[in-house]
């Protein structure tokens, strides 16, 4: 409960991050009886990653009616993908319709969360103050901070620089020479929407992305008539598209010779939409498919192959003033540079909670990716996360696996007052297994042997995180807290 002005806040759950995690967790932890929480969120608004980014033609790369909750479903989606301020808005009105939003408390930062063996508590310093809880959740997902390139001389460039996460609209690239670093699933989708507008854009590109045809269109009024009318039809879409999905799986850890019938639409894909036999094998990944994420996409590959459009594969040497100088010798002249180089592998928020051995989570991680399930990790009691190292799915969406983990932590809190346990923590030879287990099964995934370096793996060539199983098999796992793999206490 909160307590009276003048001394310290003190709530039962605190969770920290409100998007998907956060909103979806707040709603089924008050359905379940508790009430005593808080949200604590950096930004001004709610949404996550659909806060943050406002790139042009931010979209998302899962189809709507499956990346949403499930105990939520809209069926007012106006594309088969979901357009950010699309998606933004449906969490705002999830919110809204669940009496989440005044829960959430805007502009409160955390800088440090520390668990107190003492008094068995975690105190939480944010840039409003201090407050203590009983559980910390982080629900701050996995791309929350932009990585930027260490390139020579960057710092004396003299143009406008950004990353698409902080994308500066009150620059105007008509006109301008740009330079786009990078080639990840963002660039792919900022790219096609700057093209037109800019006198020359140069896309400086490390290994070629795996391009897939999208098929995004309008949905019709009569279509949307339908799911409000037919609940029923909404779900089977649903399942349909988790189906299709999760058929990933079979390239990811089954077998990567099931990747023939996928690279062979994205050679299709490209032999369609790119003229210039020069420009295609630039464009043509050296790698499998899936090693590295595939990007749906129908409108990238189309700008690339126009007049005013550079592809550039030879590597960067170094930045000046006013240009970016190749390793070739060839300088290209800039005024603007955008990063499209993705996000950190370990989220910042990682590096802000202290477990009881004074070990920060993001210490813990760069020994190896680790975690319980993508939902706990030993040495941090009554700490809880989602979308923790293996807790994610290469061939699912994040919502799915959200929440499942989402149920786990309930039933997790929920058992925990029915048996009057005050203190919870994986017992580290649970943690352990589980990480051989997912340590075994990811030597033969083509993350580590499809020829490509990505997010996925670590930099010795390990799996970063992902679950090398079917994602049904995980919310097998996660749909009852199994005390028993933890030490307790009252």
């Amino acid at each position: 409960m909160e307590t009276q002005a003048g001394s310290l806040e003190h709530r039962n759950i605190v969770i920290i991050g409100a998007g998907f995690a956060g909103i979806g967790l707040a709603i089924k932890l008050r359905e379940a009886g508790f009430d005593d929480l808080v949200i604590l969120e950096r930004a001004d608004d709610l949404g996550g990653t659909w806060q943050a980014n406002t790139y042009p033609g931010c979209a998302c790369d899962v189809p709507s009616q499956l990346y949403s909750y499930s105990f939520a479903p809209n069926p007012n989606w106006s594309r088969t993908y979901g357009r950010q301020r699309e998606i933004l808005e449906y969490l705002r009105s999830v919110a809204n319709r669940n009496d989440i939003a005044g829960r959430i408390r805007y502009g409160a930062e955390v800088v440090q969360a520390t668990w107190d063996e003492s008094e068995s508590i975690w105190r939480v310093h944010t840039a409003d103050g201090l407050l203590t809880a009983d559980f910390v959740i982080s629900a701050t997902g996995v791309f929350s901070d932009a990585k930027y390139p260490s390139l020579p001389g960057l710092e004396t460039f003299q143009g406008k620089s950004f990353h698409s996460l902080h994308w500066d609209h009150e620059h105007d690239l008509t006109g301008e020479r740009v330079a786009v670093i990078g080639t990840g699933a963002s660039a792919v989708q900022f790219v096609p929407e700057i093209q037109p507008q800019v006198a020359a854009l140069t896309l400086f590109q490390r290994s070629a992305p795996w391009i897939v045809p999208r098929m995004d269109r309008t949905t019709t009024a009569l279509e949307r008539s339908l799911l409000r009318r037919v609940p029923a039809v909404g779900k089977a879409i649903r399942g349909g598209y988790y189906t299709l999905i999760e058929g990933f799986g079979l390239i990811g850890f089954v077998d990567n010779r099931f990747r023939h019938p996928y690279e062979l639409l994205g050679k299709m894909q490209l032999r369609r939409q790119i003229s210039d036999p020069g420009l295609r094998r630039k464009l043509t990944p050296d790698y499998m498919i899936g090693c590295k994420r595939a990007i749906f996409s129908d409108a990238y590959l189309p700008a690339l192959d126009q007049d005013n459009v550079e592809v550039v594969t030879t590597g960067i040497a170094e930045v000046r003033a006013h240009s970016i100088v190749t390793r070739d010798g060839i300088e290209h002249p800039i005024d603007t540079i955008i990063y499209g180089t993705g996000f950190e592998s370990v989220p910042g928020a990682f590096e802000r909670f202290t477990g009881r051995d004074g070990i920060t989570a993001a210490e813990v991680y760069a020994k190896r990716p680790q975690s319980y399930l993508g939902a706990a990790l030993a040495g941090f009691p009554n700490f809880f996360c989602t979308l923790g190292p293996f807790g994610a799915a290469g061939n699912q969406s994040a919502i799915f696996m959200i929440e499942s983990q989402v149920a786990y932590i309930v039933d997790a809190l929920r058992t925990m007052r029915e048996r009057g346990v005050q203190r919870v923590e994986v017992r580290p030879e649970v943690q352990e297994a589980f990480l051989d287990e997912m340590e075994q099964r990811s030597r033969s995934t083509v993350w580590l042997t499809g020829g490509c370096q990505s997010y996925y793996t670590t930099a010795d060539g390990h799996n970063a995180g992902l679950y090398p199983n079917w994602s049904f098999e995980y919310r097998c796992r996660t749909s009852r807290f199994d005390i028993d793999s933890y030490e307790v206490s009252a």
